[in-house]
């Protein structure tokens, strides 16, 4: 599509009128900027000049006028019979929508014309004051339906190009009959039939060139004072004109929604036969309203386009919804706010971790758009790569904290980052053998929880730390049981506060609506969570994340202790030999034996103190533990040919799908797993839903 360029736009066309319209554009200063030809014939006043009689009809008006064409009395060279209607227009750069340029209406005649001047230029004024109050498109243009039916025309329809109800910047094509609008909205009086109308959601089927559309596509309103004529120049089938054109219709005008030198829609209204016929002067007035109205709906589809990659970005940054792990069975929900900038920087994560454990975070940064979807992203990350270290949740909020802290003051920063700095964060891991959670804050709230022996949830007891970016404070760890059953949910400040109601009414809520919904399915049960606790707009985005909790049976674990005697490196290969054959692994025999010799053999020379092995069958994975009394972390070293030693974890990592380790209260433990295949019918069951 293309428009008429910079520079004065073309008078509004006529189908079967000769109307035209006058209007004149002045500046503060009183200078014409624009002028119809209709007021030409009416003003001595060129473009570029100053108009000392429209100066005097402004301020007689109450308007302030500037500059050095200030006048006062009767408005002088203004035919007596001549009635002028201002209209304040916005202006980039200006305090207020009253501070110039205006459009002023001249029409020539006595009570009648005056009052229809004033009803065209008060619909103008409330079409400024009210088409920009929405972000959504199909809002703004039904605002402008609703603006103009009844007090202005029988019938009104709105009809948008396709790629702007998406947010997508319209083509810019030549030929009307390669636009592709669609029907976003309609107001209808008594006056006009629109049975056989297009209705809304319909496509509008191409239409060809011709005298009608060709103004249109410039940018230009066309007025059709005659239907019949109208019909005639349309050049489509009597079927689709029955469509496009209502019935008891007599007089029309299309105005296109002309943003940016691109037609971004259409806006067409229909008279009855009680209604008088449109007039260029209506066409005129129109303009005005439609160039506001199609500024309005550009900015709503970039809007829409910003929030759609906004949603986008942060949905597909979250975990699936629903995930089903060794230690637990998730489901998260995220729902952004209504209206602003929809989606934020609320975020959870479910991680796994070696162990069959469980990384379980929650977390909420400030801000909303784009930026805080970005810093959400940054966080998240961050929790990730700390999370495969094995670290307390204390000391990864501690990490988490400094990363924050370096987000603001490194050598590449523009000064503190709103979003992260403040952010609050909860990390927790659920240990499925001991049946234990262990958990941390960052000035977020604690999460709730159902065991199957409560009948109503409580809160974690966690004393929480500052929120990121704060520095100077500790944060604790805390832990809780939580048996095989239990329910848990993690959720952002979102959730339990609106407008109306604090954090505490709403974490009451929260336990009450959980109570209610904790049996059924946590897919169901997180979507219901959020229906009872969210209002239908809710002012800020939220996250829950809920967690049922597994186990596997005792069967599946064997744990022993050693002496720290190398004696017992013999003890350790037996007793595990002796467990995968109850457990029908004879073929990850030889592997996990030479692994859990390895590992012990290094715990009783370089540690002593007592040594701790463990044998975990997962659904999918054999895990082997060795702990002890040390605080060094291990190291892979490649011995050399003359060395007696230094090949046991280097064996280790050759033999195992991964391996690692973890400090614990007590000292540290190292870890392997292997892959198991798929297992036998009734090989493996876990406790637990």
């Amino acid at each position: 599509m293309h428009g008429a360029g910079s520079g004065e736009r073309p008078p509004p066309s006529s189908v079967g009128t000769g109307a035209a319209a006058a209007a004149v554009v002045v500046d503060r200063a009183g200078v014409v900027l624009f002028s119809t030809p209709g007021a030409r014939t009416l003003l001595t006043c060129p473009p570029g000049s100053p108009c000392p009689a429209l100066v005097a009809a402004l301020q007689e008006a109450g308007h302030a006028v500037e500059g050095h064409a200030r006048a006062s009395g009767r408005p002088p060279g203004l035919p007596g019979t001549l009635v002028t209607a201002v209209v304040p227009l916005e202006s980039e750069g200006t305090a207020a929508a009253d501070a110039g340029p205006w459009l002023v209406l001249l029409e020539p005649g006595g009570g009648e014309a005056a009052g229809a001047a004033r009803r065209r230029a008060e619909l103008a004024h409330l079409a400024a004051l009210t088409l920009g109050e929405s972000l959504d498109v199909a809002a703004v243009a039904q605002t402008l339906a609703d603006l103009l039916v009844p007090g202005f025309a029988d019938l009104a329809t709105v009809d948008l190009v396709e790629a702007v109800l998406v947010g997508d910047e319209p083509p810019q094509l030549a030929a009307s009959s390669e636009v592709r609008l669609r029907r976003v909205a309609a107001a209808q009086s008594p006056g006009v039939s629109a049975e056989h109308l297009l209705p809304v959601g319909e496509a509008i089927p191409p239409l060809p060139e011709s005298a009608v559309m060709s103004p249109l596509m410039e940018g230009r309103a066309v007025v059709a004072s005659d239907i019949g004529t109208l019909r005639a120049t349309l050049g489509v089938n009597p079927k689709t004109l029955r469509s496009l054109i209502p019935d008891g219709a007599h007089s029309s005008v299309a105005v296109p929604l002309y943003a940016r030198g691109l037609v971004l829609g259409c806006l067409t209204l229909w008279r009855g036969p009680l209604s008088d016929a449109f007039t260029g002067d209506d066409g005129a007035v129109l303009e005005g309203m439609a160039s506001h109205a199609a500024l309005s709906v550009d900015n709503a589809r970039r809007y829409t386009r910003e929030h759609r990659s906004a949603v986008v970005l942060q949905r597909s940054l979250l975990p699936h919804a629903a995930r089903r792990l060794p230690g637990a069975e998730t489901a998260g929900v995220y729902q952004p706010r209504a209206g602003g900038t929809g989606a934020g920087g609320d975020w959870y994560d479910v991680i796994p971790l070696p162990s069959l454990r469980v990384g379980l975070v929650v977390g909420d940064v400030v801000g909303h758009g784009l930026h805080a979807t970005a810093a959400m992203a940054r966080l998240r990350t961050a929790v990730r790569a700390l999370a495969d270290l094995d670290l307390e949740p204390d000391e990864l909020l501690t990490h988490l904290d400094d990363l924050v802290l370096g987000f603001c003051d490194g050598p590449d920063s523009q000064g503190p980052d709103p979003a992260v700095l403040g952010a609050t964060c909860l990390y927790a891991v659920y240990d499925p053998v001991s049946c234990t959670c262990s958990l941390s804050s960052a000035g977020h709230p604690p999460p709730a929880v159902l065991t199957p022996s409560q009948r109503t949830p409580s809160f974690a007891g966690l004393t929480p730390g500052p929120p990121l970016g704060v520095g100077s404070m500790p944060f604790v760890t805390t832990h809780f049981d939580a048996p095989a059953g239990s329910l848990l949910a993690l959720f952002t400040d979102g959730l339990v506060t609106s407008r109306t109601s604090g954090i505490d009414e709403g974490m009451t809520r929260l336990r009450e609506a959980l109570a209610q919904v904790g049996g059924a399915p946590l897919g169901e049960a997180s979507r219901e969570l959020v229906g009872l606790l969210t209002p239908p707009t809710p002012a800020d985005d939220a996250a829950l994340l809920l967690v049922r909790t597994r186990t596997p049976p005792a069967r599946h674990i064997a744990a022993w202790e050693l002496r720290p005697d190398l004696e017992d490196v013999a003890r350790a290969r037996e007793l595990v030999a002796t467990q995968l054959a109850e457990w029908h692994l004879d073929e990850a025999a030889f592997v996990t034996e030479l692994i859990a010799s390895e590992l012990v053999t290094n715990a009783i020379r370089y540690v002593g103190g007592p040594v701790g092995l463990r044998l975990i069958r997962g659904e999918e994975a054999l895990v082997c533990e060795v702990s002890d009394t040390g605080t060094t972390q291990p190291r892979v070293r490649r011995a050399r040919e003359t060395d007696e030693g230094g090949r046991g974890l280097f064996l280790v990592s050759q033999l195992a799908d991964r391996w690692g380790s973890r400090f614990t209260q007590g000292g540290k433990t190292i870890w392997s797993e292997q892959a198991l295949g798929t297992p036998a019918d009734g090989a493996v069951a876990l406790v637990g839903p």
